[in-house]
């Protein structure tokens, strides 16, 4: 007799004002298998894994647990029935520590008082265990993206899960980890724990997965065996279409300066070292420079204090087309040729309970096109909103209507990118600019920064995807501990020489065009 599957979702419908999200959909998971879940943005594939958290009730359908009917009403009933999901956009208490979060629902108490010795004993072995390095006294806040993915998976691992979701885990970690995670799931695997795993990146999927279920715009195209499948293949299921994995970028020569940064300093707010040590370097019009490092290693205050997002420390000079514009505002450096796709589009990119045009028009509401008087031009923002919907292809239910908090992760990063490509710029800041899109959407964003960089602009990419490092970039600058520890032309070094760099094994003398040590 067959055995019964670990996890069985039938004909499940998911419904959102203006969209079915899930359209009688049919997900079968097998004990000790990792089961993908691969789909464009929007494709209903973080939905069907909310279904099955408990956090969505379906209109229609039913879910099974080793063969038996089950009713899942809440993320408690989940966890009672072993299912654990690490979210794609963390369901973290910021003003808690790494520890209280990962216990936060379970906490051990003896006599009604809580052992929290206890706990810290078992997150620190399974940290250790696992290689997941975390502090488990720093505040959520305070500590990088990656970081707060770490403590989610040891979130989940805490509660001794079966059934475990991991909804777009690779998204903000270095290759190194994404390594060191995919040896993971495949020991948890091992160990007869069943995975449900969601991703965009095809080559993760082949590495990892048994099998890939592929949705497309909410309905179920097929399941197939990865051993018997290729990556073409599964991109073609996902977009309707064939991709180009190639960057098409043709040969420019830099122009002048656009940015210039002198002696960037900045304080940690986590430790006594300086998160930025001393840092010089310039971004020239007509080239694309990328910021190549390992998560943590003062890219995010680096960033943040050319933005204005972060304080610099006295002697630090920020200058933008000739201008010192060290201590100008957020809102001056935007409206004097700087657009920023930041790193978190959560906290920094969107407010997540406006709409979409009023989140298309958050740096432009005042310009005259978009008020009059004082008073918004609601037909001119919700034109405009339309326009920038089009020509990016930013799915929602509502369309320029539709609440930011409800749209999937992806779409709220293309919205992000549309409005800050939209604006005429001299800079762009593009910070993880393709986090959770998925191949096709990733070409034409691609795209869009390529076209950037021809028309002149500068741009400053930060980005964690060694791939779209060596692929976009026209100078990659490596930073190790706040420093630039490299200068290297992608068509002259390998990944593998990177990678030594961003682990602190080797570093050029003199910063820029440094010889090596």
């Amino acid at each position: 007799m067959e055995q019964p599957y670990a996890i069985e979702m039938v004909d499940i419908v998911k419904r959102f004002p203006g969209i079915v999200a899930n359209d009688h959909i049919t997900l079968q998971l097998r004990k000790g298998e990792i089961h993908a879940l691969l789909g464009e943005n929007g494709a209903g594939k973080s939905t069907l894994m909310s279904v099955l958290f408990g956090l969505y009730q379906p209109e229609e359908g039913e879910i099974r647990k080793d063969g038996k009917k089950i009713v899942i009403k809440d993320p408690g009933d989940a966890n009672a029935l072993g299912i654990g999901m690490v979210h794609q956009h963390f369901k973290l208490v910021e003003c808690f520590s790494v520890l209280d979060n990962i216990i936060l629902g379970v906490e051990p108490c003896k006599a009604g008082f809580l052992r929290k010795e206890e706990a810290r004993r078992k997150v620190m072995a399974l940290s250790e265990k696992y290689n997941l390095q975390i502090d488990p006294d720093a505040l959520i806040e305070d500590i990088t993206v990656g970081m707060q993915q770490r403590t989610e998976i040891l979130k989940m691992l805490y509660r001794d899960n079966e059934i475990l979701i991991f909804d777009e885990p690779t998204a903000v970690l270095t290759p190194q980890e994404i390594s060191e995670l995919m040896h993971i799931m495949k020991n948890l695997a091992a160990e007869g724990k069943s995975i449900l795993f969601i991703s965009h990146k095809l080559a993760e999927i082949m590495e990892v997965a048994d099998r890939c279920t592929v949705l497309r715009k909410g309905k179920y195209i097929g399941t197939v065996d990865t051993a018997s499948t290729t990556v073409e293949e599964l991109s073609a299921m996902m977009v309707g279409r064939n991709v180009n994995f190639h960057v098409e970028k043709q040969e420019k020569t830099p122009g002048e300066d656009i940015l210039s940064v002198e002696n960037l300093t900045v304080a940690s707010k986590t430790h006594k070292n300086d998160a930025v040590k001393n840092v010089s370097f310039h971004v020239r019009a007509g080239e694309i420079v990328c910021i190549a490092g390992i998560d943590g290693n003062g890219q995010s205050e680096f960033v943040g204090a050319i933005s204005g997002l972060e304080k610099c420390e006295p002697g630090s000079r920020i200058v933008l087309n000739g201008e010192d514009v060290t201590k100008r505002s957020i809102r001056y450096k935007n409206t004097h040729g700087v657009s920023h796709i930041p790193e978190d589009r959560h906290k920094h990119g969107l407010i997540l309970d406006y709409t979409l045009e009023q989140n298309m028009v958050l740096q432009r509401y005042f310009e005259p096109r978009f008020q009059h008087g004082g008073f918004i031009k609601f037909d001119e923002v919700r034109k405009y909103a339309e326009g920038l919907i089009d020509k990016y292809d930013v799915r929602s239910g509502q369309g320029p209507l539709t609440p930011a908090r409800g749209m999937s992760g992806g779409n709220q990063q293309k919205a992000i990118i549309a409005r800050e490509l939209d604006r005429e710029h001299d800079l762009l800041i593009a910070v993880q600019p393709t986090r959770g899109l998925d191949v096709g959407a990733i070409e034409f964003v691609h795209e869009q920064i390529v076209a950037s960089r021809d028309s002149g602009s500068a741009v400053l990419l930060v980005s964690l995807e060694l791939e779209e490092v060596m692929n976009l970039s026209d100078r990659i600058l490596v930073m190790y501990e706040g420093e630039i520890v490299g200068e290297f032309d992608p068509k002259a070094t390998t990944v593998q020489e990177l990678g030594l760099y961003m682990a602190g094994a080797k570093r050029q003398n003199g910063g820029e065009g440094g010889e090596t040590e």
